[in-house]
């Protein structure tokens, strides 16, 4: 079928029951006055993925909306009542600062409880880590967020946990996608039932705060000597953030009041990613005028973190997300005994440098795809094993296992406790940082992001990837290439000897250059945006703290060699 007869199809569909009248006044409106958002928005299904769904708020199919979010949630109580019948299985729904938000996470509780399961929902908005403790802590079957992370104001998204307080893996990630797309639209019952729904207080916040600092207060310094600066960037993190540091004792704190009010427009950012650093300027701002040892900020569900240090000249400079998984790796691991019985875990795009620091340290390591949940999954899946700490380079760290997610709240503290030692014994983060290069190998990373919207760009983003799996890359800035890693044939090539072997992994469209030197380029389509992505690594020895400025001229000049390889 086109896409024309596609789009005709499913607003003929729209405009009639089950969908209300409002609901249908709006989209007759909407193909009147705005054609092209209409076409984006009947084109296609918004897809349910492998951890739930993410899309622009509005009317139609491929929008958020209640029934978009009805049926996944729909499918999801008809899955769970065909698998758990014993008793009553329970459900917790937590939201973030997102417009929508909380009218859709209430939608979504009339639903589950209108088929007869329970109900613990957030009574305010909050983190997307204590939403994952509080679904242990209450043993409910599965976890709702509505969050779409660090997305523009205009989205909004529907993040599925299950019982170990992980999102969603095989096989149960495909399982609810195929519960859920059986589902009609007309089948979404709406009639909610009040007495399977319940409020919860700030009892959980008590207990995720206890925890937190439990997890991340390991140093020994003078905390109250440490200056930080704190944003939430209009987020949930506003209360709970600075409440976990100052109840560990970091006293001296200043809040960007700009942006301590919770608000899904993000009006001071134009995106609240701690990624970029056009998202932290304020915090900078307001650290230079303290003069702060160190500034912190979270995106609005708080689970990814960005880090401001000052370097050697008293400048300050934003740590990227694998030298902050880096220098939390390598404390955490200071302060353990550690042996094969420990282990961290990362990513397959993230930093290789974190390879080696585990090796030095003789601990296990394990490798995922792309994604926190994989992490989760390496501490249910091991269960004789224990979790010390991990992260990937989207800028998510977790310490330890009482949260199964990425983590901005404890790794906050995590962070000032290094910090603060640091400061106590007369050095900074950034000369811990370079100390691991000397320990490690010099690694440097970048990533590129390249946006391509709507149906063209979802085609154009199809046809990157065929290229490059294509192309004839036969080395990387002067050194020859020796591996292939195509995650979606499951295969990867060694060059050097022509031997094939498969990737024991699930499926997933990414693929990995590598070459001699260890120079690396990955390219994979985003999960939750219209974006493909490239990360790029280049390293070299460093042979010690002086040598660090000249060496990293010479990386930074690689870096941009191999970057111009790809034609941006």
């Amino acid at each position: 079928m086109s896409e024309l007869n596609i789009i005709e199809e499913n607003y003929k569909s729209w405009t009639k029951s089950p969908f209300d009248n409002n609901t249908i006044s709006k989209i007759i409106k909407l193909k009147k006055n705005n054609l092209e958002d209409f076409k984006d928005s009947f084109y296609k299904n918004l897809s349910f993925g492998t951890g739930g769904m993410r899309g622009v708020i509005g009317l139609g199919p491929n929008r958020v909306n209640k029934y978009t979010f009805g049926r996944n949630t729909q499918g999801i109580s008809t899955y769970i009542k065909n698998s758990y019948r014993n008793g009553i299985p329970s459900v917790i729904i937590a939201y973030d600062c997102r417009n929508q938000s909380e009218y859709l996470a209430n939608k979504v509780a009339e639903i589950f409880s209108a088929n007869g399961i329970k109900v613990f929902l957030f009574s305010s908005i909050k983190p997307t880590p204590e939403l994952s403790y509080a679904l242990v802590k209450l043993k409910c079957v599965c976890g709702i967020v509505l969050t779409a992370s660090h997305n523009p104001p205009e989205y909004n998204g529907y993040k599925v946990y299950w019982e170990d307080g992980g999102q969603i893996v095989p096989p149960i990630d495909m399982n609810l996608i195929s519960e859920i797309n059986k589902t009609k639209y007309s089948e979404i019952n709406f009639k909610k039932n009040d007495q399977f729904i319940e409020l919860i207080d700030e009892k959980i916040d008590d207990l995720f705060v206890n925890d937190s600092i439990k997890n991340g207060k390991i140093g020994i310094s003078k905390r109250e000597d440490y200056k930080i600066v704190f944003t939430p960037l209009h987020g949930t993190s506003y209360l709970i953030g600075p409440r976990v540091l100052k109840e560990a004792g970091y006293t001296n704190l200043k809040i960007v009041k700009e942006q301590a009010i919770p608000n899904g427009n993000f009006p001071t950012v134009k995106s609240p990613n701690p990624e970029e650093k056009e998202a932290l300027e304020m915090a900078l701002n307001l650290a230079k005028v303290n003069n702060s040892d160190m500034f912190i900020g979270t995106d609005p569900d708080a689970d990814r973190l960005g880090i401001g240090v000052k370097d050697h000249s008293g400048n300050y400079i934003t740590l990227n997300g694998n030298q902050i998984m880096i220098v939390l790796t390598e404390y955490l691991l200071s302060k353990k005994n550690v042996n094969k019985s420990y282990f961290i875990g990362s990513t397959i795009v993230s930093t290789p440098m974190i390879i080696k620091l585990a090796k030095y340290h003789d601990i296990d390591i394990k490798i995922g795809l792309t994604g926190f949940k994989w992490i989760a999954k390496m501490i249910k899946d091991f269960p004789n094993q224990k979790f010390i700490g991990g992260g990937e380079e989207s800028y998510g760290y977790l310490v330890g296992d009482f949260v199964r997610d990425k983590d901005a709240i404890t790794s906050a503290l995590l962070a000032c406790e290094l910090g603060s030692e640091c400061k106590s014994n007369g050095i900074s983060i950034y000369d811990y940082l370079i100390d691991c290069y000397v320990k490690y190998g010099f690694f440097k990373e970048r990533l590129i992001s390249i946006e391509k919207k709507g149906i063209k760009g979802s085609n154009e983003i199809k046809s990157i990837m065929d290229k490059l799996r294509n192309s004839q890359i036969n080395e990387l800035v002067g050194s020859k290439l020796k591996l292939i890693q195509d995650f979606e044939n499951l295969e990867e090539t060694n060059l050097l000897t022509g031997k094939k072997s498969i990737l024991e992994f699930p499926k997933s469209n990414v693929l990995i250059f590598e070459s001699k030197d260890g120079t690396r380029v990955a390219a994979r389509p985003s999960g939750t945006e219209p974006k493909i992505k490239f990360y790029f690594s280049v390293n070299m020895e460093l042979e010690s703290r002086e040598k660090f400025k000249e060496s990293d001229i010479i990386l930074n000049k690689k870096m941009d060699k191999l970057i111009s390889e790809f034609n941006f």
